[in-house]
């Protein structure tokens, strides 16, 4: 068996994981959700089908289901279902390849960070939340 130097600390690790991997898409939700008007017009720029539904459906995500796994609830399935939106948000928000500089790498460098996001939410997802969340208890 072996033993890592964190394995006594990692229900704690976990909950910050899941609170910093959110913490971004509380604050963008709840400005979504209070500026909703401008956020159906920011999808209809974007090109987003149904843009009204594509608003509602960012604000539930990133806010909801964000507190949600913040709390750790349903943790696994939310997250696998978060990193899947987080891929289409990169995919129609942030399309690099159809832009040229400077808009090309500033997309790129959003569209690779949301790479990353999907990858600590695809973690969450096998690793669960740790003891500190609904789910734990």
């Amino acid at each position: 068996m072996r033993y890592s130097l964190f394995d006594g600390q990692r229900d704690i690790i976990i909950l910050i994981a899941r609170v910093l991997l959110m913490v971004l898409f509380v604050l963008s939700g709840w400005a979504k959700l209070t500026g909703f008007d401008g956020t159906v017009g920011y999808m209809t720029s974007l090109g987003a089908p149904a843009p009204m539904l594509a608003a509602g459906i960012a604000v539930i995500m990133e806010f909801l289901v964000a507190i949600l796994l913040i709390l750790g609830f349903y943790t696994r399935p939310l997250a696998f279902l978060f990193a899947l939106f987080v891929l289409g948000t990169a995919l129609l928000g942030h399309p690099f390849w159809n832009m040229v500089d400077p808009e090309r790498s500033a997309n790129m460098t959003q569209f690779l960070k949301n790479l990353s996001i999907m990858g600590g939410l695809l973690l969450l997802a096998v690793s669960g939340p740790g003891r500190f969340s609904v789910d734990g208890r």
